[in-house]
């Protein structure tokens, strides 16, 4: 019989579809050296008990008790890492305000190393410890941090794709916060891409460089192109944001006299490797371009709510098939966690449908058709955040990558033992808090314990 690295039994949750989760009871899951998964077997296959009592008891086996169950790593769309340092600050002020005020003076001082490297430790183990495996990492304009965000990841196991932010553009970035000048932003960022390459060979998970222009009104002309180019040069991926709010949606119109979307377009910032945050004020020619050129949403729920001015359609985006995953945004959205996200995610879309104007007859209050349910938001953080990252993550099943969270529901409330899985699943989702993450496992690796 053939030996794995890892043989783990129990229950497992993970998305078939968009709109629905595949239970899978006690089978087999067996995971190579390279951390993927190889084989997974059902109780019902003729090998099953074989198989079992050959492993049992050895240390690569793996095997949940009855209140234990598995989940996919979360996949984090957008995280801004420095701004953990003042996350659940300042997000009653309007956005523009809010960066000024507080962000970029916080970003700024990540020129000194020793303060980064304690904020990017934190960061890096506390999303861990919320179940999330891979995450998409905006840093800052300073390139010595960002490498060192990327070793961190790398060291600590998460799948980390990083990006040095650009923000070269003097009429909208303050001079204590802002690269030297569009030929330094450029340089900088490939001497960034190529050291993020070195650390990713030596990373068994995966760790990769992100083209990064902060968002259009930060940028040049010249250093979008320039990051275009060198995308397509190096093959990375590339993240920014897109129509976010009034203000940053109405500043890219006045400039270009188009949308962002495809204003980034013309300069070769879309792509199959492209996820842009937020996304609020897409039109439908907009989503068209994202689902024609492959480039993903990173929706971010809870940040939407406070910076936004508007809730995004996700649904209606989803139907026009565009890719979607799920967002912190960390610091915009003050919690590290992908569940209370996927949670808001839903609530959302339920305000969105329903409307919020009581003064208006209900049938004209909301947007009709635009809930998700709590199985599509799941969706999003695991399954549709590995596709819109073209990696393959977020689900559990064979070829992918064995990304894990290992979830412990003693304390919460399943007093029956017959109860329905697929209530069992609602209630991970909406009442897991991190105590109740007893591992996180990424590429075969046990990166966290509770204990």
């Amino acid at each position: 019989m053939k030996e794995y690295a890892h043989v783990f039994l129990g229950t497992a949750f993970t998305s078939q579809s968009p709109k629905e989760v595949q239970i899978l009871k006690d089978h087999l899951f067996f995971v190579n050296a390279d951390g993927m998964i190889e084989k997974i077997i059902a109780p019902e296959d003729t090998e099953y008990p074989n198989i079992v009592r050959f492993y049992q008891g050895k240390e690569n086996f793996h095997q949940l008790e009855d209140h234990q169950y598995f989940l996919p790593g979360f996949v984090d769309l957008h995280v801004h890492a420095p701004q953990w340092a003042q996350a659940g600050t300042a997000l009653d002020i309007p956005l523009n305000d809010w960066l000024n005020t507080y962000t970029f003076p916080i970003e700024s001082k990540f020129s000194d190393i020793d303060f980064a490297q304690k904020v990017y430790q934190d960061v890096v183990s506390t999303l861990l410890a919320n179940g999330t495996t891979t995450v998409l990492y905006f840093a800052t304009v300073h390139k010595e941090a960002s490498i060192l965000l990327a070793q961190i990841c790398a060291d600590k196991g998460q799948r980390g794709l990083v990006g040095k932010v650009v923000m070269d553009n003097p009429d909208l970035t303050p001079e204590y916060y802002r690269d030297e000048n569009t030929q330094t932003a450029l340089a900088d960022t490939e001497e960034f891409i190529l050291a993020v390459k070195a650390i990713g060979k030596n990373a068994k998970q995966g760790v990769y460089p992100v083209v990064t222009p902060r968002f259009i009104p930060s940028c040049s002309d010249e250093a979008l192109q320039g990051l275009g180019d060198l995308a397509a040069k190096h093959n990375t991926h590339i993240q920014s944001h897109c129509s976010e709010s009034d203000w940053e949606h109405g500043y890219v119109q006045e400039r270009y006299k188009k949308n962002d979307a495809f204003a980034l377009h013309d300069f070769g910032l879309l792509s199959d490797k492209s996820v842009m945050a937020h996304c609020n004020f897409l039109s439908d020619e907009d989503a068209e371009l994202f689902a024609e050129t492959g480039t993903a949403i990173a929706h971010c729920p809870i940040s939407n709510a406070y910076f936004a001015n508007s809730v995004i359609p996700i649904a209606h985006f989803h139907s026009k098939g565009v890719e979607i995953g799920l967002g912190t945004d960390i610091s915009g959205g003050f919690s590290p966690s992908l569940y209370d996200n996927v949670k808001q995610s839903v609530i959302s879309s339920r305000m969105l449908e329903d409307g919020v104007n009581t003064k208006l007859p209900a049938e004209q209050r909301g947007v009709p058709g635009s809930r998700i349910t709590v199985n599509e938001a799941f969706y999003l953080a695991t399954a549709g955040g590995g596709k819109s990252l073209s990696l393959p993550v977020g689900r559990l099943t064979e070829n992918y990558s064995w990304d894990a969270q290992i979830i412990d529901t003693t304390n919460l409330p399943l007093y029956d033992s017959n109860e329905d899985l697929q209530d069992v699943f609602q209630k991970i989702i909406y009442l897991v808090r991190p105590e109740n993450i007893l591992e996180v496992w990424v590429q075969g690796e046990k990166v966290h314990s509770r204990d």
